[in-house]
């Protein structure tokens, strides 16, 4: 079953704090400033990143027979792989990871000369950075790249001093969800999962990153804080999002760390109430649980996901041919409806209307404004990105979660 979680349950290996430590010395080096690509005058690579200097490929030459991909299950079925695999003569390998941390950790040492690429989400992205791990991509090799939606040509997540370190790819709201047995007109407001009126119904992913949800709820209902962003939190505003958390545990049924839990604890009436991806909300609807979903008024946070290239990736050029194939909008279209998230490329629509009716409407493909509302992963670090180092990063988050949520 499909899995897309952070670092709860390998915290105390050490590998969320091993590349966070990464993070933190990146960060003392400028990461995340807007400066152009490249090393700087003292031959430290722009951003505080390793691998900045590498050389890009600057054209996709004869294919090297193999690919090794690390992926979300799920994201290399046989309907697109297949024809890709037919197409290049590249036979694709898969090694399937179930969190975030699976993929930080597959990925040490440029993926050790083994794996190529990895699907990682916002919140593993800077960590694999970071730490080396990735090396720069050649968007002008990906045709379809340029029609991305503009906030996935140049994300934050994957993106640093103007350096690419791997292609947008597929994105999604981590949406309320509820039991319409339970509440007969849809919630408005994330209030519902903290409150005591549903105690011992609610469920909440097993996440540090569930941090930044407590974030943009405090955004606007303590405005004292002067929560601007979610990922960017001082002290005072981090230690009241993890209190937030911290109150709302004995109100909690259960953390799922699977989607598969979330949606056996919804069907078998455990819960009425969660956080949770479209992809439980389809699943449900397909066992025809009457499952609703909304973003409420504060907004949501969401996932987006990226395939990075390994700083040893052994077979480069069938790297970036999936890349160029993954991109396209009728394979973006088909992984969208076949997954339950939303295409990268503005071209997909179309596509994925014809694949599944009202798909194109259904998880807003079309829909631009809807993506505003939508607070994307990004790994948390020290620096902010007003160039100031008050911001909490990641090691910290992974603490609190364990130490003082859970």
């Amino acid at each position: 079953m499909f899995g897309r979680n952070g670092s709860q349950r390998r915290a105390a290996s050490g590998l969320a704090l091993l590349g966070a430590a990464a993070l933190l010395a990146a960060c003392s080096s400028g990461g995340g400033s807007s400066s152009s690509g490249g090393s700087g005058g003292n031959g430290t690579p722009t951003g505080g990143v390793p691998t900045a200097h590498l050389p890009v490929l600057k054209k996709i030459g004869k294919g090297e027979g193999q690919l090794n991909l690390i992926a979300w299950a799920g994201y290399l079925q046989p309907e697109w792989v297949k024809p890709f695999e037919q197409q290049t003569g590249c036979q694709v390998n898969a090694k399937y990871a179930n969190t975030s941390d699976e993929m930080v950790a597959l990925m040490a040492n440029g993926g050790g000369g083994q794996y190529d690429m990895v699907s990682s989400s916002g919140d593993a992205d800077l960590r694999i950075i970071y730490a080396g791990d990735a090396r720069p991509v050649n968007v002008n090799l990906i045709p379809d790249w340029k029609n991305f939606f503009p906030q996935f040509q140049s994300p934050a997540f994957n993106t640093v001093s103007g350096v690419h370190y791997g292609v947008s790819l597929q994105w999604g709201p981590n949406v309320l969800m509820y039991s319409k047995k339970a509440f007969k007109t849809a919630p408005t407001s994330w209030n519902v999962i903290y409150d005591s009126k549903y105690k011992g119904q609610i469920t909440v992913p097993d996440n540090p990153i569930q941090i930044a949800d407590a974030a943009l709820y405090l955004k606007t209902h303590n405005k004292s804080l002067g929560i601007t962003d979610p990922y960017e939190l001082t002290q005072p505003q981090f230690q009241a999002s993890v209190k937030l958390l911290a109150d709302q545990r004995p109100l909690l049924k259960s953390y799922w760390p699977l989607a598969s839990q979330e949606i056996s604890a919804f069907k078998n009436g455990d819960v009425v109430v969660g956080a949770g991806w479209p992809y439980q909300v389809s699943a449900l609807e397909g066992a025809k649980f009457p499952i609703g979903s909304t973003i409420p008024s504060e907004g949501a946070t969401g996932w987006a996901d990226t395939w990075m290239l390994a700083a040893k990736a052994p077979h480069p050029n069938c790297a970036y041919m999936w890349m160029k194939y993954i991109s396209t909008p009728k394979v973006q279209a088909q992984q969208a409806t076949n997954y339950g998230e939303t295409p990268d490329n503005k071209l997909a629509c179309s596509y994925m209307n014809k694949l599944v009716a009202g798909s194109c409407a259904q998880y807003h493909a079309n829909d631009p404004a809807y993506l505003k509302s939508i607070a994307l992963w990004k790994t948390p670090v020290a620096t902010c990105d007003n160039g100031q180092a008050v911001c909490v990063p990641y090691s910290q988050w992974v603490t609190a979660w364990n130490t003082q949520v859970k």
